[in-house]
Formats: C-alpha cells, sequence, structure tokens
C-alpha cells in the first residue's frame, strides 16, 4: 500500500473536533476532474444533485500507533493496531524496510 506512505506534518492532522462541527474542513474534487476545493461541510448540501450516493463513515481513530526498533539491525518499525482478533491475537498494519523473519523479535 505505497500510495498511503506519504508525509503528513502533524500541524495539518486534527487533535479535536472543530468547534462549530459544520464548519469541519471539507476538499471537493469536482465531476468532471478539475481543480481541487477547499469548503467546509456546511457546503455538503449545495454540492449534492438528485442521484447523488452519499457514504457515511463513522469509523474511529484510535491512539494505536506503535514505534519501535528491529532488534537485530536496530532498523525503525512501526505498526499501526487494526483489530483485535480472538486469542488474544492482533492485526496489525507494519512498516519497516525489508521484510520481517518469522520469530524476528521488535522493540517498542
Amino acid at each position: 500500500m505505497a500510495f498511503l506512505d506519504y508525509e503528513l506534518p502533524a500541524r495539518l492532522i486534527a487533535q479535536e473536533p472543530a468547534p462549530a462541527r459544520d464548519a469541519s474542513r471539507l476538499l471537493f474534487l469536482p465531476t468532471p476532474p478539475a481543480s481541487l476545493q477547499h469548503l467546509v461541510f456546511r457546503d455538503l448540501p449545495d454540492l449534492l444533485r438528485p442521484g447523488d450516493l452519499l457514504v457515511l463513515n463513522d469509523t474511529r481513530v484510535l491512539p494505536a500507533r506503535l514505534l519501535g526498533c528491529r532488534e537485530a539491525t536496530h532498523g525503525k518499525w512501526e505498526g499501526l493496531l487494526l483489530r483485535d482478533h480472538a486469542g488474544g491475537a492482533r492485526e496489525i498494519l507494519a512498516q519497516t524496510r525489508g521484510c520481517l523473519r518469522a520469530g524476528e523479535v521488535i522493540v517498542i
């Protein structure tokens, strides 16, 4: 998933909801594609046309980012906890240079 690997300055990541929820930022790409427009959420009703489909995402971001290093090489490692599974197993999206080997230790 290399398309998700990009630098995002910390100052651009919301730490709290906007005081006025309808003032939340909204990035709009018209159809046919033209210039991106920076709008606010209260503009959304004016953008919708009959027949449009609006999909709502009610997922929440959990503070589940882990930073560590590979014990053998001291190479950087980063993981994001995605979900818990039966028996205590966890699904993690991990990023490191090269592939991890079975049994390799990550120090967090």
